[in-house]
């Protein structure tokens, strides 16, 4: 184990210390000491997600995702992580009659502040990487970490967990049914390279995950455990630690939790080529939304600009396409009674490929003249391209983004913490 010689840049303001360290086993660990906090917050980033899934298995890294909050070899009583974190992990026993007796979990709001540990977790699992987080009170963070190391070091997925989960993940598909941006979401896959994972269906839902691998003889648990066993390794994971103690005892912490977790000095997994081909490009789908409105989406494939992150492309882009000042592509279309807003942004971005988003939400009259605001939003960029690069415009962006990390809240903190070990 060793301290890693980088320069970890932060706001003039900022008051905390920060120290990146290397375990034994290969995790990258980003330190944070903050002596004025009252809660302490970990984050595990593993650089698998849904391209990793398995031919024929849709969904299997995120049904992982879930299958880890469950148990543990050293803690593993079901659930007992999420209780510990969100809960008092004191159980109240009620006699209901002479034989049978019910647990009763007393809420935060239920107790005092001194007895609850007042706490919060969850995960999401994206194209390429997969990201447990938590907070909790400081005084319970300790054991918190402990049981949330154990989701990396010895996991327990037993059969009647993962049959109930499956269930667990295919109502949070049919949830997403309802939701346009996923719909939209999906659809933008639909219509991208079938031999790309970037085309893949990445949530998982019963068919997937249980009805066609058992129709091919497949075992659901099984294939879950090698999933595991084959992707998930400590070289591959990058941990960020957040709490009022000092540095030393926190790494100390660290090491003592997370050393046991295995190196199995697996490669990251990088896909070659673009999800879009000339195929794909320069069509016009329409869909019917869930919820009453109309929305234009323009989307195209580009560089991704985390190659070119100093200067910063997408977000020059960004602020010029979305500008709201009078003489912006916005200010006309409001003005004709066309948009209620417009936002551009870089989306769904990975090492190899990226896409560019202008989303307009139109009026009624906006949307009986689409093709117009389409033929609109191409002048305008036709206009940027002769324009070229202009020096004070790409400087005032710079300035807003320098002054924005030193106005930095905790959100601000977590995101450049990630980035400081991705």
């Amino acid at each position: 184990m060793g301290e890693a010689a980088v320069e970890i840049v932060k706001p003039r303001t900022d008051t905390r210390e920060y120290r990146r360290i290397v375990l034994r086993n290969s995790l990258e660990v980003l330190l944070i000491s903050d002596p004025d906090t009252d809660k302490a917050a970990a984050s595990m980033s593993v650089s698998v997600g849904s391209f990793s899934d398995p031919e024929g298995f849709p969904g299997l890294a995120h049904f992982l995702e879930h299958m880890l909050f469950y148990a543990s070899e050293k803690y593993p009583l079901e659930d007992s992580y999420s209780k510990y974190i969100t809960e008092i992990f004191t159980a109240r026993m009620e006699l209901e009659d002479e034989n049978i007796f019910s647990c009763i979990w007393i809420h935060p709001k239920d107790a005092s502040s001194s007895e609850v540990h007042g706490g919060s977790t969850n995960a999401f699992t994206a194209s390429e990487h997969t990201n447990y987080f938590f907070d909790v009170n400081t005084d319970c963070f300790e054991e918190a970490l402990d049981r949330f190391a154990q989701f990396f070091v010895k996991p327990l997925m037993s059969a009647d967990a993962t049959t109930r989960e499956i269930k667990a993940v295919d109502s949070e598909n049919k949830k997403n049914l309802l939701s346009d941006a996923w719909r939209m979401d999906q659809l933008q896959k639909h219509v991208s390279a079938e031999g790309h994972p970037y085309h893949k269906f990445s949530t998982g839902n019963r068919d997937t995950l249980e009805v066609k691998p058992k129709e091919k003889g497949l075992d659901t648990r099984h294939e879950l455990i090698k999933f595991y066993e084959e992707h998930y390794s400590a070289n591959l994971m990058h941990l960020v630690v957040y709490t009022k103690e000092s540095l030393d005892k926190i790494q100390s912490l660290v090491e003592h939790k997370f050393q046991e977790i295995q190196n199995k000095d697996r490669s990251n997994f990088h896909i070659r080529g673009q999800p879009c081909t000339s195929e794909h490009l320069q069509i016009l789908v329409k869909t019917v939304p869930i919820k009453q409105g109309h929305k234009l989406i323009v989307v195209w494939p580009i560089t991704p600009s985390i190659h070119n992150y100093k200067e910063g492309p997408c977000r020059y882009l960004g602020h010029l396409i979305g500008h709201e000042g009078k003489g912006s592509l916005f200010y006309i279309l409001k003005t004709l009674g066309w948009a209620t807003s417009l936002s551009a942004w870089e989306e769904d971005w990975t090492c190899e490929f990226s896409f560019f988003e202008v989303v307009i939400d139109l009026t009624d009259a906006g949307h009986e003249h689409m093709q117009d605001i389409v033929g609109l939003l191409f002048k305008y960029i036709s206009l940027l391209r002769q324009t070229g690069v202009c020096k004070w415009i790409f400087d005032e962006v710079h300035v807003v983004g320098a002054s924005m990390i030193e106005a930095s809240n905790d959100k601000l903190l977590w995101e450049r913490s990630f980035h400081c070990l991705r």
